[in-house]
């Protein structure tokens, strides 16, 4: 009979390619993993990892156990999921990630969501764009808050993919910019000279800005390159240069900035969760969904280009006024396009 544990342990090094990457992601020392591995192949009867002097990989007969291991491990933590969902109560704690500008915006909301589910423990992480839905898939991860610029991100054989936001490529430009004001047009061929910031070349939201503006005539701005978009933000603000940023970047709070939404269709991406179709119906995983769902729901409404007067007294767009108190997430600073964010 083979042990579920060592099953894991197989599934792990086939996705971290060593042993020492293998023992460092699961907890354990080296020595341990490759006895573990070592009684695998005792179990099986057959060599599962190919071993030399300086590194380790799979075997054939170590590939295909992988395949099988991947599908049992995928029904136990099925069969998991449909007696937990029986017991009814979210308990232990469910791991999410989210890339960086995701993981800001939607914290606040889960914080305040979760917290009514004292049994219930919630650990947010960050991580690259692009590495979410793997870590989903070999469950190092619950739910991951992926962004998808070109409509790639699909349901799988093992995933559930569930739709959030759409977020908009935005104008944002110091405070005192002529731009600034709402009321002058904007040109994108006439700001081919302004000093434009953006992350290093190959980042998803690079590609996004430099899309924006291969139309602009003449020279495509080459735009000065920085890490992370509260980096830019914070630069904007200092009245250093402007950039078009993801919206919901906004939600850091920087202040000193004025929004301007692009005219037209502008770039953007599309914001989902991603889960295990196997754990969807478990309790702390079904709620957790429900608090993501919810907070997006508000989330989108900021990203809206909202006039005054068609928000509701507490500020909040009409269609959302009945919902729950105890789902309401902390809000943001308001409607972010068009807006100007005070020094």
């Amino acid at each position: 009979m083979l042990e579920l544990r060592r099953l894991v342990l197989i599934c792990e090094f086939a996705r971290k390619g060593s042993i020492a990457a293998t023992a460092e992601s699961l907890g354990y020392s080296p020595s341990a993993v490759s006895q573990q591995l070592v009684a695998l192949e005792r179990e099986t009867g057959t060599a599962l990892i190919d071993r030399t002097a300086r590194s380790a990989e799979l075997t054939d007969a170590g590939r295909r156990l992988v395949m099988h291991a991947e599908r049992i491990l995928s029904m136990v933590e099925e069969a998991e999921s449909d007696l937990s969902a029986h017991a009814g109560t979210p308990s232990g704690r469910v791991v999410v990630t989210a890339f960086p500008t995701a993981a800001v915006a939607f914290a606040p909301a889960l914080a305040r969501s979760l917290r009514r589910h004292t049994e219930l423990t919630l650990r947010l992480g960050q991580s690259r764009s692009g590495r979410g839905m793997r870590e989903v898939q070999s469950g190092e991860v619950d739910i991951a808050l992926v962004d998808d610029w070109y409509g790639r991100v699909r349901d799988s054989e093992s995933l559930r993919v569930f739709p959030l936001l759409s977020d908009p490529l935005v104008l944002v430009v110091p405070r005192k910019h002529r731009l600034a004001d709402p009321e002058v047009p904007l040109d994108l061929r006439e700001l081919r000279d302004e000093p434009w910031m953006a992350t290093p070349d190959g980042e998803p939201s690079r590609l996004a800005v430099d899309r924006l503006l291969v139309d602009v005539g003449g020279t495509r701005p080459t735009p000065w390159e920085f890490e992370g978009l509260g980096t830019i933000l914070s630069l904007v603000a200092k009245g250093i240069g402007i950039a078009a940023v993801p919206a919901l970047a906004l939600a850091a709070g920087v202040r000193g900035l004025a929004v301007r939404q692009f005219p037209g269709n502008p770039v953007g991406r599309e914001v989902h969760a991603v889960a295990r179709g196997s754990s969807v119906h478990r309790p702390s995983v079904s709620v957790t969904l429900h608090a993501i769902h919810v907070a997006a729901r508000y989330i989108a409404a900021d990203l809206e280009p909202v006039s005054p007067a068609e928000r509701s007294r507490d500020g909040r767009p009409d269609d959302l006024v009945d919902e729950p108190g105890e789902d309401e997430p902390v809000r943001s600073a308001g409607n972010v396009v068009g807006r100007s964010f005070g020094e």
